[in-house]
């Protein structure tokens, strides 16, 4: 594993080790040594046991006393549960605000230019933004603050990489979305909470 040199570490951290759960490097139950990980990036322990943190918060990793950090097994329930709470959340914000319909259609586009080149990265990117345009609208802080909190695009790319699901994959799913939303329509809440739920296992 190559030394993290780009900042911000923790960020930087937290991808290596999203990777690495992804990709199998470790197992579900099996320990993450914060010491051993933090010399083989060359970095300090600091920053790997705030990334560390951040991983248990989205319950992928576990925190046993004095045992250290260890790795949960995601399941599909996890997923799905994700998906019901994320679903009800963009529900609520589109019943409080009105979505700006241009800045959906320029994440729309960029969707669509990702899709064409084959960029699952920068579509996975623009489709959470889009997502984002809406919740925000809602005005309510709380509400963007709980959101984000989800971890929305670590648990897009998980649902992708471990169950397979084309979450945010299909640009032309959005725009019912945008439609519904210039129009006014007021089944414009539910539309979007069952194209959420839709991405879920």
């Amino acid at each position: 594993m190559k030394p993290v040199v780009r900042a911000p570490l923790r960020e930087e951290i937290r991808r290596i080790l999203l990777e690495g759960l992804v990709g199998g490097r470790w197992s579900p139950g099996e320990r993450i040594v914060e010491r051993r990980l933090a010399t083989e990036l060359g970095v300090s322990q600091a920053p790997v046991r705030e990334a560390l943190r951040e991983l248990e918060a989205l319950r992928l990793i576990e925190t046993l006393p004095n045992k250290g950090a260890r790795v949960r097994a995601v399941t599909a329930d996890d997923l799905r549960e994700v998906y019901q709470v994320r679903a009800g959340l963009e529900e609520t914000a589109a019943r409080l605000g009105d979505p700006p319909v241009a800045a959906l259609r320029d994440h729309l586009a960029a969707m669509d230019r990702a899709a064409s080149d084959g960029c699952l990265a920068a579509q996975v990117e623009h489709g959470i933004a889009f997502h984002r345009e809406i919740v925000a609208a809602s005005g309510n802080a709380v509400l963007l603050s709980v959101w984000e909190s989800l971890g929305v695009e670590v648990w897009t790319h998980l649902s992708i990489r471990l169950f397979r699901t084309e979450a945010q994959e299909n640009a032309a799913d959005h725009l019912p979305l945008i439609e519904a939303f210039q129009k006014g329509d007021p089944a414009a809440p539910a539309l979007l909470r069952d194209h959420v739920l839709g991405y879920a296992p």
